[in-house]
C-alpha cells in the first residue's frame, strides 16, 4: 500500500485520531507521524500495512462511536480512557459534573497525574494480575481522595473494565460504583 502524507493526515483526522495516539499504535514517535504527513518521510511497508488496518475499518469506527455515545449518555459517573496511556476518550455528564474544568481540558490527555494513591497502586498491580494479557478483564477496588481541585477524586469504590477498541488498542471503562456517602456509611 502506498499512502501519501496528505492521505495519512486526512484519514487520521476523519477518525479523530491524534498524531500522538497514531504514533503509539505504530510504535513510533509523534515527530515521525508529523514527517509522514508533511511528505518528508514515508512509512515502511510494515507500517503502511498497519496504517491500512487502522484506517480501513469503518464498521469498527462506528462501534467506537456507539461506545462513546453510551459512555456520554450514562447516568452513572463513568469515563473511558486508553488503557495504555490513560488518555481520556469520553466521559458521562455525571462524571464531568465532578470536575472543576470543562471536558475539553481533559479530552485526549492522560489523567494519570490526577490519580489517588490507591489508583496508582492498583495500576502497579495490573501487570502481575495479568490485566494486559487479558487474564483479568475487570477490577474493583476502594480509592481515597486525590486532593486535586481541578479533577477531584472522592473516596469510593471504582470498577475498571478492559475493552478492545476498533484500532486494536485497549480501552478502560472507569465507573464509580459506590459514592462517598454509601462508601463511608454502609447499610447496617
Amino acid at each position: 500500500m502506498t499512502i501519501s502524507g496528505a492521505g495519512i493526515r486526512r484519514m487520521r483526522l476523519l477518525r479523530s485520531i491524534k498524531q500522538q495516539h497514531l504514533a503509539e499504535l505504530l510504535d513510533v514517535n509523534q515527530a515521525t507521524v508529523s514527517r509522514w504527513e508533511r511528505g518528508q518521510l514515508a512509512p515502511s511497508p510494515d507500517q503502511a500495512v498497519k496504517l491500512e488496518r487502522i484506517f480501513a475499518s469503518p464498521q469498527y469506527a462506528a462501534a467506537d462511536a456507539a461506545l462513546k455515545r453510551l459512555v456520554e449518555d450514562s447516568v452513572r459517573p463513568v469515563h473511558l480512557i486508553c488503557d495504555g496511556t490513560h488518555r481520556l476518550l469520553s466521559a458521562s455528564r455525571p462524571r464531568q459534573a465532578e470536575w472543576r474544568a470543562p471536558l475539553s481540558a481533559f479530552l485526549g490527555r492522560s489523567l494519570f497525574s490526577y490519580a489517588s494513591a490507591e489508583i496508582a497502586a492498583a495500576e502497579q498491580s495490573l501487570e502481575e494480575c495479568g490485566w494486559h494479557e487479558g487474564r483479568l478483564l475487570s477490577l474493583t477496588f476502594d480509592t481515597g481522595a486525590n486532593g486535586n481541585v481541578r479533577l477531584p477524586i472522592a473516596p469510593g469504590r471504582v470498577t475498571w473494565e478492559r475493552i478492545r477498541l476498533s484500532d486494536g488498542s485497549a480501552g478502560r471503562l472507569v465507573t464509580t460504583v459506590a459514592k462517598p456517602a454509601a462508601f463511608l456509611h454502609p447499610p447496617a
